[in-house]
């Protein structure tokens, strides 16, 4: 759960000592007395070769009466086939695969492995990693939340409110940053409409219901047109229990997995033949259990580079009483998204496009009765692109975006705890604010038969911490020592001294990394195409990596950041503003489509110097349940693999679907191996759509993982089976309602992720079936 850092009050009889423990905040120590439906738009429209297309895998395409401005399946970058590859979760394959959260929707497709943390938070993993290595975006957009700071954080969107979602696994998406350094995801939505909608009105209904954690979800949404204006409200609510797992896991329900949510969102737009303006709200309220959690271990601190799990003096368990209860986080996501597309707005300028988002996130996280953390992020941000005409056969894109932020949250876990009488030191947590201002540029051609790609993308990001209100709650009996011991001036010298100590452990971060990558497309004829990406990306390191200190109970670790003081770059001379992650890649993307064969297979390399990781210091066993002290370093890394898809029609009614992935990773230069590397698999797909009933099997095996890093176990291999079966009853040219049953796990096969931080305490989700009616008009 929380990064905690220890108390930041100290009292009289603890100041007596000196202070040479990590743990300590600058200040003085506190003694020990002190749905479902997946979102109606892909139901808005449904046809029966639209679900044929789902049913096939096969990419498609949306476009409005406002002409190439919205284009769902390649809106990452282009509208053509680009180097890398891109799946689009879409359609009823959409629908059908939704879970509650990103991570376990998109988990099984070729190349991305989820990050699971119970019911409530998953994240997914592309070729290996996560986040902070991937982007995700809402139409465009970069989502901020904090999933990137801990495994248990949810990633803010909810899968029943979506209209489609774009994978890019690579480097290329330069436009997004470096965290795209792995790949991106665009979460594609309805809430600020792009077209007025034919007959003046569209909406959809979804009903469903789970056997596994007797999920309950109902989604609703509509859209009204009114000359040039259009309005869209919708809705989503989900409740889930205990999820079901297999018996051989010693109960029948995994505890604390549980999960609920709410989100809607309002929207409206003024659309005209050349564009779109508009403007929606959407609001997001989560309350999720934490499996497997534990807070014997916020008693942990640091003497030097010990790890000591044992109180003693001002160091003690910041909960007190017993470890039974149900830890929980409760969630809050505010947003406010401007959005604007333009076609000819600007002399010299094809198309226009804004993109302005403003986010006030909170969530508490919850042992029992105890509130001791919330986690804060509010964030302005904008980009504007301008795409301009052709010049010398050239046609790109250059933009702009500008990001500030105030987060907050980590290295506490006493938030339940007052400030202590007879103490003096710090009230309060700090902010980390981030100011990043990003340039980039996008440019393509095509040489024949061959497209050309190049993106550059430059940032200057700057990291500060606030100092929090320093205060004394001494009586006047001490009071009169202080001054006799200090002079009159006795608070302004001790608070110097702990804002000085504050600042020499938090400081200032500055870093201004560079991308750049450059690609190319041959198509060959007859649907064949080969593309060939090479990628330079860096990647500042994240508000964790650089100022975590303290204990995450979530993944029983203490963690040390590079810029508080690290010992590990102090004996190399270097400072957290040396370390910036530098990737070269190389991908290789053969691609088929149409007819009967269609196929498309990525091979990549990537070559990571300064790749940031948690290097394993000690672990440390005396609570009962083993605690890590991880130390963020930097060392140089490889990554290699494989993934895609390879299918075949059958008959004009089915198709048969292989698809899988590898990765390998090492450590160069290092006695240990990554963490969290997913392990192969390989699997097959056979889909069915004859008329009014489509459907599909599905069958993959996830080998075991044994090449583990010194503080993992070997994890096993597993089997999956899924299966779906829907009949659609069309009612008219816009009408429809569709009933479907999926299934999961249908083996009922006891399965744990190698890629979960909590991999032994969440395993994945055993049989369960899910029943669901959508309605459409």
């Amino acid at each position: 759960m929380a990064v905690a850092a220890g108390a930041s009050a100290r009292t009289i009889a603890a100041s007596a000592a000196p202070d040479n423990d990590m743990s300590h905040e600058p200040g003085r120590q506190a003694s020990s007395e002190t749905v479902l439906l997946a979102d109606l738009a892909t139901l808005e429209a449904p046809t029966a070769s639209a679900a044929r297309e789902a049913t096939e895998g096969r990419e498609r395409e949306s476009t409005s009466e406002l002409g190439e401005i919205v284009v769902t399946g390649r809106s990452l970058e282009t509208n053509k086939p680009g180097p890398l590859p891109v799946q689009v979760l879409s359609g009823d394959d959409l629908v059908h695969r939704r879970q509650g959260g990103l991570g376990e929707t998109l988990a099984g497709l070729p190349g991305i492995h989820l990050d699971n943390f119970g019911g409530g938070a998953s994240r997914p993993v592309i070729r290996g990693q996560t986040l902070p290595r991937i982007e995700i975006l809402a139409d465009g957009a970069n989502l901020f939340d904090v999933s990137a700071v801990s495994p248990d954080h949810a990633i803010t969107t909810d899968p029943l409110l979506l209209d489609a979602i774009e994978i890019q696994r690579g480097p290329s998406a330069i436009r997004y940053g470096g965290n795209a350094t792995n790949g991106a995801i665009n979460l594609i939505d309805s809430k600020v409409p792009k077209s007025v909608p034919q007959g003046g009105l569209t909406g959809a209904t979804e009903v469903r219901y789970g056997t596994g954690d007797e999920e309950k979800s109902v989604v609703g949404r509509v859209t009204a047109g009114i000359g040039q204006f259009a309005i869209h409200a919708e809705g989503a609510r989900r409740s889930a229990e205990d999820y079901d797992v297999p018996d051989a896991y010693g109960s029948d329900t995994l505890r604390d997995s549980f999960a609920e949510s709410t989100s809607y969102a309002v929207g409206a737009s003024w659309i005209t033949s050349k564009g779109y303006l508009g403007a929606a709200y959407s609001r997001m309220e989560s309350e999720y259990g934490l499996p497997g959690h534990s807070h014997r271990n916020g008693v942990c601190h640091t003497h030097g580079l010990d790890l000591h799990c044992e109180a003693h003096g001002g160091f003690d368990d910041p909960f007190g009483g017993p470890d039974h209860h149900t830890a929980l986080i409760k969630l809050r996501s505010d947003r406010v998204d401007v959005r604007a597309d333009y076609q000819d707005l600007l002399p010299g300028f094809s198309d226009t496009r804004l993109r302005l988002s403003y986010t006030d996130y909170a969530h508490d996280e919850i042992d029992g009765d105890l509130l001791f953390t919330r986690y804060t992020n509010e964030v302005w941000d904008g980009r504007l692109e301008l795409t301009h005409k052709p010049i010398l056969g050239f046609t790109g894109t250059m933009g702009v975006q500008y990001t500030d932020g105030r987060f907050g949250g980590i290295n506490v876990n006493d938030l339940h705890k007052p400030f202590p009488d007879g103490a003096y030191g710090f009230d309060g947590n700090p902010d980390f604010l981030t100011d990043n201002v990003g340039i980039f540029l996008i440019e393509r051609r095509s040489f024949g038969s061959v497209d050309v790609e190049a993106a550059v993308r430059k940032d200057w990001r700057r990291i500060d911490v606030s100092v929090p209100t320093w205060r004394s709650t001494l009586s006047p009996e001490v009071q009169d020592l202080f001054v006799e011991w200090y002079g009159p001036d006795w608070q302004q010298l001790l608070e110097k001294e702990d804002v000085d100590a504050f600042r020499s452990r938090y400081p200032t971060v500055r870093h201004a990394p560079f991308s750049a990558s450059l690609g190319a497309t041959w198509t060959v004829g007859q649907g064949y195409a080969l593309g060939l990406s090479l990628g330079h990306t860096e990647r500042a390191p994240s508000v964790r990596e650089l100022y975590a200190r303290g204990n995450n109970l979530a993944t029983n670790s203490y963690e040390l950041g590079l810029a508080v003081g690290n010992p590990v770059l102090g004996e190399q001379g270097l400072a957290a503003e040396d370390v910036l992650e530098t990737t070269d890649a190389v991908n290789l993307t053969f691609r088929k489509t149409g007819g009967r064969f269609e196929f498309e297979v990525g091979l990549f390399y990537q070559k990571v110097d300064d790749y940031v990781f948690a290097r394993l210091q000690e672990t440390e066993t005396a609570t009962g349940i083993p605690h890590n002290f991880l130390i963020y370093t930097a060392a140089d890394a490889r990554f290699a693999g494989i993934d895609g898809a390879i299918s075949f029609q059958l008959t004009p009614q089915s198709r048969l679907t292989l698809f899988g992935d590898y990765v390998d990773a090492k450590l160069k230069r290092e006695n240990d191996n990554l963490p969290r590397i997913p392990p192969g698999r390989l699997g097959a797909r056979y889909g069915l759509a004859a008329g009014p009933v489509s459907g599909d099997v599905e069958y993959y095996h996830t080998f075991a993982q044994d090449e583990v890093a010194s503080y993992e176990t070997r994890t096993p291999g597993y089997d999956m089976l899924n299966a779906t079966l829907s009949y659609r009853f069309d009612l008219g040219e816009t009408k429809a309602v569709e009933l479907y049953v999926r299934g999961s796990n249908l083996l009922d096969e006891l399965a744990f992720a190698h890629t979960s931080f909590v991999k032994d305490q969440s395993p994945l989700r055993g049989r369960s079936i899910v029943f669901g009616m959508r309605h459409v008009f």
